[in-house]
Parts: C-alpha cells; structure tokens; sequence
C-alpha cells in the first residue's frame, strides 16, 4: 500500500514532466519498489479539485479507506446512502485517480493525501 497520494493542483506540463522523467530514472537504477512506490493525481485548478471531491465524496472516500467494499451498493448501504449517488460518486472518484474499482471491488490504497496547489489568479 501506497503511504501517501500526491494530489496537484495547477501543475504545468513542464511540472508533470519533471516527474515523470525523475521517476523514470529512479525505475531505471532500480530504486522503485511496491514499498516505496509514489501515486500522483492531478487537477487542472482547484475549481475542479472542489467540484470532484465534495463533502458526501470526501464520506465515500473516508468509508472505503476504513473499509474496502465489494460494491458500490454495498458501500450505499454501509453509509445508509441512495445506491445512484453513490455509484455517481464512486464513478467521479476513480475517474479522478482518487479511488480504485478492480474485481475484489472498491478501495483507497493509501494513508494520507498532500496536497500541493498552485493558484493562478
């Protein structure tokens, strides 16, 4: 399990491509592990980081971490939720890299999310 998931916010390319290349190079020298293995996620702005990730996604999210769940109506009733909105905040979530869906089901393989915002005004 990954420890931390790395969310940026307003990243250039040049940014996303810097580490890209790093983490290339660290593969390459065989420095890169299951145990030390880094996951990154983007956002164009915050603006969109607000919109994906609100307070009743943020409850999923928590939940799932807590405890992985076999499905999205499982996972509805686990936190007494509308199957729908569940299963639509499930699908934005994995959609922004922010919680897996594989055959064993739903789960947020990480302790703790850094942020790192770069506000363009």
């Amino acid at each position: 399990m990954s420890k931390e998931l790395q969310v940026h916010v307003g990243d250039r390319l040049d940014d996303m491509g810097r580490r890209f290349v790093d983490t290339w190079h660290r593969a390459e020298r065989g420095e890169l592990s299951d145990e030390n293995a880094e996951r990154h996620v983007g956002f164009e702005s915050l603006e969109l980081l607000v919109r994906v990730m609100t307070p009743r996604r943020m409850e999923l999210l928590r939940q799932v971490h807590r405890q992985p769940a076999r499905s999205v109506r499982a996972l509805a009733q686990a936190l007494g939720r509308d199957y729908r909105r569940a299963h639509e905040g499930v699908r934005a979530l994995v959609h922004a890299g922010l919680l897996d869906r594989d055959e064993g089901g739903l789960h947020a393989d990480y302790e703790t999310v850094r942020i790192e915002t770069r506000l363009a005004l």
